[in-house]
């Protein structure tokens, strides 16, 4: 494999092959001896029979935890559900599976946009009969959007690769506090896909004719979650696409129920004005008094938090936006900010125009709604009763839509962390669709957990979710205060930022703790549980694979920098004569070792070396056409490097790549090829063995080296793995 898929500690990454061929007598005298020393040397070690590891450099290669279960499905039905395979040769792939400005806001605005369906009216309902406050409420929320915005249109420029609050809490704060920026995330975007789909089901089962089937609503809700993974294992273009139209319509109706609400109401605005202000001084004389409204006022913008969940989806996402990347995320940033203020405050103004007031048995969007349609002439019509039953079936569909954000982001998120080694690293593997498929599923089934847990309560599930955000959202907004204060000396402008940043820290801040209080017995406890349990793991994760480089860099150290001086007995590969294929991933100790071993398993047998090896492709290389470029140049380097030692040796050896997505297909496929033209071959590949095998190893390292075993003797290939013994 290739020596950026660092997270392959001995299978994967270290996947290569080589092959050498024609060595004579005395030339094979000298490689068993330096086999011998060099591996006697290995063995020397502090572990008394040697601890081995994955190559130091490419211990986080990405390879597949094992044959992964869509290799099993029929390769027909996995077409018509997935699709064909990306051809990686295709430059346009790239335009394929990135997205335009406006696809973006659809793919990612509608978690924001749809939180208007849930967030502004469970802050409305907590005002009860002081609904005058909803004029200082919308105009919070509206404040609140473009204030978070701004925020994040300065750090898309700041960290234009993306990554979003894990990124950015990771490279100014610290990693350890980077990674429980990024477990917040997680969690909320699985709640984000829990949520929404909730949501949606309330919406849709609140109207008739779906109201009769109420009994099935969990049951619908969970085939939703199954479609949307569905969908994302062919790819986010794809998925984006699919749910375009939905988005429109979402828009449209919506947009005619909030400037048609304030139409209605235009010609006594003055009125309105005036009897908010009389409640105003009523309040202040003998009511709540000023600090009681303040208090009211601030609950219910805490209670509301919900609505802005959706912000940072685009900082998140960067690797899918459309070159220029930067000048794509701004304006889909700006779409998103604009969208979600002019939503989530009009339809809190849109409330208390026209008296909307919570209910049991209907959402307060669907009474908006049927009164509007009453308003203007149409409530006993077939026309009223389509409008309504349009807006809230858009409404419901929007709500599955933005559970789509939890699917492009939620995976990316874990990709990055797999990346720096806090999650396992095959969470970064890409599918032949270029998806990063393990998040998906992941993703999916971690909010069917979450859905089938609470019954779908949208309550339950708002509460949980609403305070992971504003933590990802404050350690954002606290490392870049402290980013513009380090450039203070070099950046014109950085009071500005760091007057943005600090305002946005103490607003995120301000939320977080009232949320924190307002909710944690009602079932916030859960989520900090949740977070603080994974956040755990993360740490236990990144010990496991610090432990297991740290032991690579002794045998890096012993075997890296083996040479040997020039041999002119080396000759031209024949490939009538006995083969020794090697898989191997970048140079290093580890693919040097499993060469060593491979010589001494049957001493002056092969004449020829042969070296494989795939130049994998994840979510971290994949980020254009000259990045592959880089990737394959990379990995044919390493090779040429195996070939050299080799031929210094006195063997005849030569290489072979390929490039991929699926490690164990790409090489089976290369083995196969190999094998026909040397007839007399025998495969060797290196993989890490543990002291004590627990399930604990084989989750967090690579299986490669037995998925293609199986492949290979199943096809009546021999293959032989070499252990490299890690205490």
């Amino acid at each position: 494999m290739n020596d950026s898929s660092r997270d392959n500690p001995a299978a994967a990454s270290d996947t290569a092959a080589n092959s050498s061929s024609g060595q004579s007598a005395e030339a094979n005298g000298d490689v068993k001896k330096l086999a011998a020393e060099a591996l006697a040397a290995e063995e020397a070690g502090p572990p008394a029979e040697g601890a081995g590891e994955p190559e130091g450099p490419i211990v986080t290669t990405i390879g597949a935890p094992a044959e992964s279960a869509v290799h099993k499905i029929p390769e027909k039905v996995k077409t018509l559900l997935v699709g064909k395979p990306r051809d990686l040769a295709d430059q346009s792939v790239f335009q394929h599976v990135s997205l335009v400005a406006f696809l973006a806001w659809v793919g990612l605005g509608a978690d924001g946009l749809s939180s208007s369906c849930y967030g502004p009216p469970e802050a409305f309902a907590t005002l009860k009969e002081h609904a005058f406050l909803a004029i200082f409420l919308s105009m919070m929320t509206i404040l609140t959007v473009f204030v978070i915005s701004a925020c994040y249109r300065h750090i898309i420029e700041e960290f234009p690769s993306g990554g979003g609050g894990y990124l950015v809490a990771s490279k100014l704060l610290g990693p350890r506090v980077g990674v429980v920026s990024g477990c917040a995330l997680l969690v909320d975007y699985v709640l984000t896909v829990t949520v929404s789909i909730a949501a949606a089901g309330d919406a849709l089962f609140g109207i008739s004719p779906f109201n009769r089937f109420h009994s099935w609503k969990l049951e619908v809700e969970l085939a939703a979650i199954v479609l949307l993974i569905v969908l994302n294992l062919r790819g986010i273009k794809e998925s984006v696409k699919f749910l375009l139209p939905i988005f429109i319509v979402f828009l449209i109706t919506h947009a005619l129920l909030i400037f048609g609400s304030l139409g209605l109401h235009m010609s006594d605005g003055l009125a309105v004005v005036n009897e908010v202000a009389d409640e105003v001084r009523v309040n202040l004389d003998g009511g709540l008094g000023l600090m009681g409204m303040l208090a009211l006022l601030l609950r219910a913008y805490t209670m509301g938090a919900g609505t802005y969940t959706g912000i940072e989806a685009v900082s998140n996402s960067m690797p899918v936006m459309r070159e220029p990347r930067v000048a794509t995320a701004k304006r889909t940033m700006s779409y998103m900010a604009f969208s979600l203020a002019i939503t989530a405050g009009g339809l809190m103004i849109a409330y208390l125009l026209l008296g909307v007031r919570h209910s049991e048995d209907r959402t307060m969007n669907q009474i908006l709604a049927e009164r509007f349609v009453a308003d203007v002439g149409l409530g006993v019509g077939v026309s009223g009763s389509s409008f309504v039953w349009v807006t809230i079936l858009a409404e419901a569909l929007l709500l599955f839509v933005a559970a789509q954000a939890g699917f492009i982001d939620g995976p990316r998120v874990l990709a990055n962390m797999a990346h720096d080694s806090w999650m396992p690293h095959w969470f970064a593997n890409l599918s032949e669709r270029l998806a990063t498929h393990n998040g998906v599923a992941l993703m999916g089934i971690a909010a069917i957990v979450a859905l089938v847990y609470t019954g779908g309560e949208v309550t339950a599930l708002v509460i949980m979710y609403s305070i992971n955000v504003f933590l990802t959202f404050s350690l954002s907004m606290i490392g870049m205060v402290r980013h513009w204060w380090q450039l203070r000396h070099e950046h014109p402008w950085w009071r500005r930022r760091i007057a943005l940043f600090l305002f946005g820290a103490v607003m995120c801040l301000s939320i977080l703790s009232a949320t924190i209080y307002e909710k944690f017995d009602v079932g916030g406890w859960r989520t900090l549980t949740v977070t603080g349990l994974l956040v755990g793991l993360c740490f236990w994760t990144r010990n496991h694979y610090d432990t297991v480089i740290a032991k690579v860099r002794r045998l890096d150290e012993t075997l890296g920098q083996l040479s040997a001086p020039p041999n002119a007995t080396a000759g031209d590969v024949d490939p009538k004569l006995p083969t020794a294929v090697i898989l191997v991933g970048g140079y290093s100790g580890l693919g040097v070792h499993t060469l060593l071993n491979a010589v001494r398993f049957a001493p002056g047998h092969f004449k020829n070396m042969v070296f494989i090896s795939v130049a994998v492709v994840d979510s971290g290389n994949f980020k254009g056409a000259a990045a592959l470029e880089d990737l394959r140049q990379h990995t044919e380097d390493s090779l040429a490097k195996y070939v050299d030692l080799a031929r210094r040796l006195g063997m005849p050896a030569t290489s072979y790549m390929t490039i991929g997505t699926e490690p164990v297909h790409e090489l089976e496929q290369l083995c196969l090829s190999i094998a026909k033209q040397y007839p007399k071959v025998v495969f060797f590949a290196g993989q890490l063995l543990f002291e004590q095998d627990t399930w604990y190893h084989r989750l967090l390292h690579n299986q490669t080296a037995f998925s293609l075993q199986r492949r290979l003797q199943w096809v009546g290939l021999p293959m032989v793995i070499l252990p490299t013994r890690v205490r």
